[in-house]
């Protein structure tokens, strides 16, 4: 299932919705739009309408990109899907490129799209945006230590294990820092993480959601992530666990949780095996 989150995006979910069905005709898609005043939330309940593999979900209103995936998450692994996907609704990430990211799923239990590794690129971006992002990526991964090029892109497919083990419940992130957040949390719990290439493309109608605000609280949350991460391994105290019952039978096994600190071998550039998500639950 494709979860696309909205905030005034009147202008591109029809065509973002019809190319994500074109690309990949089996998949089903979730339109979790924030109570959108230009009426995107409208727009979608027609798209549903007519097509029984899209369907949305309305929100109360504006609470941020990490609220709207979260509640996407559990509406999707509550009606029984197998993998999730992180899509924008703004056309910057090609549908044409999900086959690519659902292959890689096959060996996988978190598969990111990058910009930042062999064969990434991005299109028509201001070169401001293009240094927040790398900057953004460099800092989160030498303070928090994760061998990943791109931690701060949101086009990404997760198994439906994954995310029942990052203890969802206990994410707080809002903004973009969300994307690093979870990076973070699936690494920590010893899932396998694969970076594969992709062409990211600046939005061409409507305006973009980055602010002042979602960079501080990025800045804000992984520094004190980082730091203390750093202090409780100087002062030998266990790191903080990303979920909160490792026990359970949905979450990772003995042998995951086991891993505290992320390891360079969990993550690969487009290595998939051949184990493949069930087939028996939809995508």
């Amino acid at each position: 299932m494709v979860i696309i989150p909205t905030y005034n995006e009147a202008e591109n979910i029809k065509p973002i919705v019809e190319r994500v069905r074109a690309a990949v005709p089996e998949a089903h898609v979730l339109v979790a739009d924030d109570n959108s005043p230009d009426g995107t939330g409208k727009i979608a309940d027609e798209l549903a309408a007519e097509d029984d593999h899209v369907q949305v979900l309305h929100r109360k209103g504006k609470e941020g990109l990490g609220a709207a995936y979260l509640a996407g998450f559990r509406w999707g692994i509550d009606n029984g899907y197998g993998v999730l996907v992180e899509m924008d609704a703004d056309g910057s990430h090609q549908p044409e490129e999900l086959p690519r990211l659902l292959t890689a799923l096959k060996g996988a239990d978190l598969v990111l799209g990058s910009r930042w590794v062999p064969g990434g690129r991005v299109v028509n971006w201001p070169k401001y945006r293009e240094f927040l992002s790398r900057g953004g990526s460099t800092y989160s991964r030498l303070l928090l230590d994760v061998p990943i090029r791109d931690v701060t892109g949101g086009f990404r497919a997760f198994r439906k294990e994954t995310l029942e083990g990052l203890g969802m419940d206990a994410v707080a992130s809002q903004g973009y820092c969300f994307q690093v957040d979870l990076a973070w949390r699936a690494l920590k719990a010893g899932f396998h993480v694969v970076e594969v290439p992709i062409t990211f493309v600046e939005r061409e109608r409507g305006d973009s959601k980055m602010s002042k605000d979602i960079v501080a609280e990025a800045l804000w949350r992984v520094t004190s992530w980082g730091v203390g991460s750093r202090v409780n391994r100087v002062l030998g105290r266990k790191p903080d666990e990303p979920s909160k019952d490792q026990s359970s039978k949905d979450q990772v096994s003995k042998e995951q949780s086991s891993k505290s600190q992320p390891s360079k071998d969990q993550v690969s550039e487009d290595q998939p095996s051949k184990d493949e998500p069930s087939k028996d639950q939809p995508s």
